[in-house]
């Protein structure tokens, strides 16, 4: 029951996602293609990750990454900024026109915050907010310990 209600919640927020991106094709020209959609959102979720990182994360090879990674740049999507410390590594981020495409992205989780806000008593909203830091935080470590190790270097750099 528990992985079913999770799976529905989970591909809701998908297809709301995938339907927003098809409705904004209409009024413009689709500049990503999905798998350049899948590396600029792992970029931004990875928080200025390096090539090298990203490949190791997508275990994928480094010439397919930096394949990637040049024609994000060429679309705008992503810069490359060069680090102060070692002038031969660079961190990847996402530019302004990234984050305008993002947004679509969290509008509707922003909605289902506000009716989950609407429609729970504290108490509950704070055990779901439990509930979902432990998930994050504890049992999630296949991803969780490797962006935390990617904090630690950019803490340290």
């Amino acid at each position: 029951m528990l992985e079913q209600l999770f799976t529905d919640v989970y591909e809701k927020f998908k297809l709301d996602f995938y339907r927003s991106i098809f409705k904004g094709l209409e009024d413009r020209e689709a500049t990503l293609t999905p798998l350049e959609i899948l590396c600029v959102e792992v970029i931004n979720a990875m928080e200025r990750p390096t090539i090298k990182e990203l490949t190791d994360f997508m275990e994928t090879s480094q010439a397919n990454m930096a394949y990637r990674v040049s024609n994000l740049i060429k679309k705008d999507y992503i810069k490359k900024i060069q680090s102060k410390e070692d002038k031969r590594e660079y961190y990847l981020e996402p530019t302004e026109r990234f984050y305008k495409y993002y947004s679509i992205r969290t509008q509707y989780i922003n909605t289902v915050i506000n009716r989950v806000s609407e429609n729970f008593p504290e108490d509950e909203i704070s055990t779901l907010s439990e509930i979902l830091e432990t998930m994050s935080n504890q049992l999630m470590p296949e991803v969780t310990d490797f962006i935390n190790s990617l904090k630690s270097k950019q803490a340290e750099d």
